[in-house]
Formats: C-alpha cells, sequence, structure tokens
C-alpha cells in the first residue's frame, strides 16, 4: 500500500468514525459501498433530513440543511444518488424551503453546536447550502420537484452578487460546476472569477481558518479557476502536511475535543480522494 495510505489507515482506526472508516475501505481497499450507505442511513430522520452530528459541529438529534450537504457529498463520492435517501432528503428540502425556493443555512435550535452556529428565528434562504444541494442534484441527474425552484433561486442570487466570503463562494462554484445550462454558467463564473479567487488564499502556510485552492478544487474542474503551478503547489503540500499520526487536521476552532479527530477521519479521507484525482496516489 502506498505509504500515504498506509498512515492514515492508521489514523481512522485509531480515530474515526466508522462511517469515515468505512468511506476508507470502500474508496481504497475494496470494501462494499452499501456498508457505507448503511452507515450513512443511521444519520437520517424520519423527515428525509439528516443529523445526529453527521455535521460534526451540530450535535443535535434533529435535521438540518447543512448535514444534507454533507450527505450528497457523501452519496456524489459513491455514485449513489439512486439510492432512496436522496428522495427523502429532497422531501425534507422541500418541507423547509422558503417561498423564494432556497433553504436556510440554518434552523433555530436549541441543540449543543459550535458558537458558529447560529441563526434567526425565521431564517432566509442561503445560496449556502442551496447551490451545493442543487449542483450535486444536477450532476447526478436527479428529478424532484424541489430543485427546479432551488435553481431559479441559485440563479437570482447569484446575478446579485459582487464579492463573496469564502464558504458562499464554494457553495457557488460547485453549482456552476454541475447546473445544465453551460453558457450560463460560464459567464457568470467568468464575471465572478476575481471574487472566487479573492475568497481563496493561495499562500499554503497562511494561518486561521482560510480556504485553499484544493478546498474550491478537490478534483479537477470543468471551470478554469486555477492554473496548473498552483494546483501543483498545494498538492506538494497536502502530501508534506499528512500528520505524524497519519491524519489531516481541520484549521479552525475544535470547541469540543470529540470534534477534532471527528473532523479529522472526514477531512483525512477527503485529502486521500483529492490527491488520488490529481494522479499523487
Amino acid at each position: 500500500m502506498n505509504d500515504l495510505l498506509h498512515r492514515a489507515s492508521g489514523y481512522l482506526l485509531l480515530h474515526a468514525r466508522l462511517l469515515d472508516r468505512l468511506r476508507f475501505e470502500a474508496l481504497f481497499g475494496g470494501g462494499s459501498r452499501a456498508r457505507v450507505l448503511d452507515a450513512l442511513r443511521g444519520y437520517q430522520n424520519a423527515d428525509g433530513g439528516f443529523g445526529h452530528a453527521l455535521e460534526p459541529d451540530l450535535r443535535g438529534s434533529g435535521s438540518q440543511p447543512q448535514p444534507v450537504e454533507i450527505a450528497f457529498w457523501l452519496l456524489d463520492e459513491l455514485d449513489a444518488f439512486a439510492d432512496p435517501m436522496t428522495a427523502a432528503a429532497c422531501d425534507y428540502l422541500t418541507g423547509i424551503s422558503t417561498p423564494e425556493g432556497g433553504v436556510p443555512f440554518m434552523l433555530p435550535t436549541d441543540a449543543p453546536r459550535a458558537p458558529w452556529w447560529q441563526t434567526d428565528a425565521d431564517p432566509p434562504a442561503n445560496l449556502n447550502p442551496t447551490a451545493p444541494l442543487a449542483g450535486l442534484l444536477h450532476k447526478h441527474g436527479v428529478t424532484h420537484p424541489w430543485l427546479g425552484p432551488a435553481t431559479d433561486f441559485c440563479w437570482s442570487r447569484i446575478a446579485g452578487l459582487d464579492k463573496m466570503q469564502q464558504y458562499e463562494a464554494r457553495a457557488v462554484l460547485t453549482f456552476l460546476e454541475h447546473v445544465p445550462d453551460r453558457e450560463r454558467a460560464l459567464a457568470e463564473f467568468t464575471r465572478l472569477k476575481p471574487a472566487f479567487l479573492a475568497a481563496v488564499s493561495l499562500e499554503p502556510d497562511q494561518p486561521g481558518h482560510v480556504h485553499y485552492p484544493l478546498d474550491f478544487a478537490p478534483e479537477p474542474l470543468r471551470l478554469p479557476l486555477f492554473d496548473t503551478a498552483v494546483l501543483e503547489r498545494h498538492l506538494d503540500v497536502a502530501v508534506r502536511d499528512q500528520a505524524d499520526d497519519g491524519g489531516w487536521a481541520p484549521n479552525w476552532e475544535m470547541w469540543t475535543p470529540l470534534v477534532q479527530h471527528e473532523w479529522g477521519g472526514y477531512l483525512t479521507v477527503g485529502k486521500l480522494k483529492t490527491l488520488r484525482a490529481y494522479g499523487r496516489l
């Protein structure tokens, strides 16, 4: 086994959630993808949404929009959008959508959560996570009544943007990468490219909770946001930054000890996927 994989395997065995250990086995060790889906199913509620700390910084059992996005990224990596979890999640999104067609960033809750997870009593629709949710459904050819109004909402909000913070920029990029109207997507991408680049840290060792090129492009993009030299530099740094324990650590505040390794396992599998996508594994 490649040394990067071997060391990461040791980290995951010692520290990661069952879900992320099964992901590693399925993606890199010939393991069962059905077992990953079974594990993911345990995070889905009867209303079709996801909770139970699938997003580790939201500790409550109740459904929230953001964990649905995480679930969709996991379904994406397994090419498993035909699973019944997808339609149930879309039904949930329909139920929490605002009249504009999008879903809020977060719903009100009293459950334990990281201090930055706060919202209004009646939160508005937000591109984060509506845009990546819609983008991933388009990528996999899913048809559901939620998707049309959500897509219209995204186009409308994107048309009014001239700058973006990092999470919003990543959300918009996922939508533009996969939405079927390629001419419109390319026009908006071209207009917003300076705003995308302003949300990215090109300096690999910049401290703090910043987002780097590989966070925006964890696999090669159709939309040309970064040149090859930038990506290669950050791939070198990704290899360098594998910790002595074999994992990759988050670069934001760990507000309770458990989330250090819950995030670490999730990110470690993601980092290995990125290195493989660019031919480094």
